[in-house]
């Protein structure tokens, strides 16, 4: 069993008089790591599961003197797929102010759903949490930091998501299903995606775009669509964490671009399946694009998964000067550039050494990944 990095955190959280809402992709995991760690705990729980209607009818509407007698003897209540029921928020409203003896932890799978109907209800009640598909740490830490860096090009083509990682051999036929259903199930769902087509479209679009500048207007030229649209549907594709964007950094610094915005998939195997591109390494046009998706996905969980406060960037200037990620926290400034070839020659621009005199520079290599992401 792969140990999850967010069991220790959760662990910490529970019986502190607020629920527990885990968020996440599909497939990444979140069901398995809340049941695991509650059989661990050898803690009896009730188990709701709201993609059944019977479970969806009882918690919509509800009241907490029914919510007590569903709940019996059982200290821990997990609701999982909690964004398909209604009222959801007021329902965990209950559990919180009126059964607080009643751990509630709750999961879904589309932030904008689920945060949307619990965010009012729930101020002040609740502890959230974000889990991604695996991490390089997570692996590390399960089979050793030398077997997992001689994967490091499985990891690149095929990604980290938990079936993929633990069926060898199946890795393009079950990401290929994820890519094409289980990740948009939640978007084509909503009143806001009209046009399912046009969602691919532009996937593709950004898929072969990797490691660019993202320009909207000729987005919405290559797949037919406004602007307006376009930036939508991208919003929509971040809040279901399928990718995440990166602005550009700008301090009023001479020649630095002053909008502009990257975007990345958060996990490499689910590009490459959109694409439908699983070559190896040596035979590709974008493995240095993988690389740079690859470090920035890593070192976003690792903040995130740390409790790090950090803004990312990437740094470009009109004369096409470059850094791949730039990070503040607490006014340090690091800047990382990615290097798939630990031959290839790597430097910062003396334009932004100049710039920014205090900002610590490191070159990211196969040799030195694990030193900023474990």
């Amino acid at each position: 069993m792969i140990k999850r990095i967010l069991e220790k955190n959760i662990g910490e959280r529970m019986f502190k008089g607020k629920a527990l809402l885990l968020f996440g992709p599909r497939q990444c995991g979140k069901s398995t790591l809340v049941a695991d760690f509650l059989k661990e705990k050898k803690q009896n729980f009730l188990y709701l599961n709201g993609d059944e209607a019977d479970v969806r009818e009882i918690l919509t509407n509800t009241t907490s003197a029914r919510l007590k007698v569903l709940a019996g003897e059982n200290k821990i209540v997990f609701i999982d797929e909690a964004q398909r029921i209604s009222n959801i928020g007021l329902t965990l409203k209950l559990f919180t102010d009126q059964l607080n003896d009643i751990q509630i932890i709750a999961t879904g799978s589309s932030a904008f759903e689920l945060s949307n109907k619990v965010n009012e209800p729930l101020t002040g009640r609740k502890y959230e949490f974000m889990l991604y598909p695996l991490c390089f740490k997570e692996m590390v830490d399960h089979h050793g930091l030398l077997d997992e860096k001689r994967l490091l090009e499985q990891r690149l083509i095929y990604g980290y998501y938990p079936e993929i990682v633990t069926k060898q051999g199946q890795e393009q036929e079950l990401l290929k299903l994820l890519a094409n259903s289980y990740l948009y199930k939640d978007l084509l769902t909503l009143e806001q995606i009209k046009k399912p087509v046009l969602l691919e479209k532009l996937l593709k679009a950004l898929a072969l775009q990797l490691g660019s500048e993202v320009n909207y207007n000729e987005l919405s030229q290559t797949v037919g669509a406004d602007k307006g649209t376009v930036e939508k549907y991208i919003d929509l594709l971040e809040k279901a964490f399928v990718l995440f964007r990166l602005p550009a950094l700008n301090r009023n610094v001479r020649n630095e671009i002053k909008k502009g915005k990257k975007v990345y998939f958060f996990d490499c195997g689910i590009r490459n399946a959109i694409i439908n591109n699983f070559n190896a390494l040596h035979t590709r046009t974008d493995t240095g694009a993988l690389w740079e998706n690859f470090f920035i996905a890593e070192r976003l969980k690792y903040l995130r998964y740390n409790g790090i406060d950090a803004d990312q960037y990437f740094w470009r200037t009109t004369q096409q000067q470059e850094i791949d990620l730039i990070e503040e926290t607490n006014k340090k400034m690091t800047a990382f550039e990615c290097k798939w070839n630990e031959k290839a020659r790597a430097r910062f621009p003396q334009t932004f050494i100049d710039n920014y005199p205090g900002a610590e520079t490191h070159i990211i290599t196969k040799g030195n990944v694990e030193e900023f992401v474990v």
